[in-house]
């Protein structure tokens, strides 16, 4: 059988016991074809980059599947009927990861406030540190193809 990292999205307007309860009936599908789901995760809710069916949100779910193609083309024409998902992928891997995924790391990353510790803009200044914007670069040497070609101009 073939491995799968299967991601889908569902309207924001459905709970989260929804979600579940969605998670809970495409394993079903996947398991009544001979297949496995040997990890479920829920993403929750996050902004989309463009908006989907008049969306703005939507929940993301992860399943990593163990089954044969035919029984993930049936879960798949399943979503494709339901009204409540907006999106899907499915992308065969040749092995699946091991413990929480990047989405969940990041998401505890986030919790325990590491941005939040220096304050706005930590201690680059005003907006991040781009060019321009809050503290000198009074640390740096000059650079050297200016004072090069300032020198060239000078000797020709």
């Amino acid at each position: 059988m073939a491995l799968y990292e299967h991601v889908f999205l569902a309207r924001q307007d459905v709970t989260a016991q929804q979600v579940e309860e969605l998670t809970a009936r495409f394993k079903g599908v996947i398991e009544a074809n001979g297949g496995t789901v040997s990890k479920n995760e829920y993403w929750g809710v996050k902004t989309l980059t463009y908006r989907i069916r008049k969306n703005r949100k939507a929940h993301f779910s992860l399943l990593n599947i163990d089954a044969p193609a035919p029984a993930v083309a049936e879960m798949e024409r399943q979503m494709r009927l339901d009204e409540d998902v907006l999106r899907f992928l499915t992308i065969r891997v040749e092995e699946l990861e091991e413990g929480q995924s990047v989405m969940l790391q990041k998401r505890d990353r986030d919790d325990r406030g590491e941005r939040g510790e220096r304050g706005f803009g930590g201690d680059r200044g005003f907006g991040g540190g781009g060019r321009g914007f809050g503290g000198g670069r009074d640390d740096r040497p000059p650079r050297r193809d200016r004072e090069e070609a300032n020198a060239n101009v000078e000797s020709e």
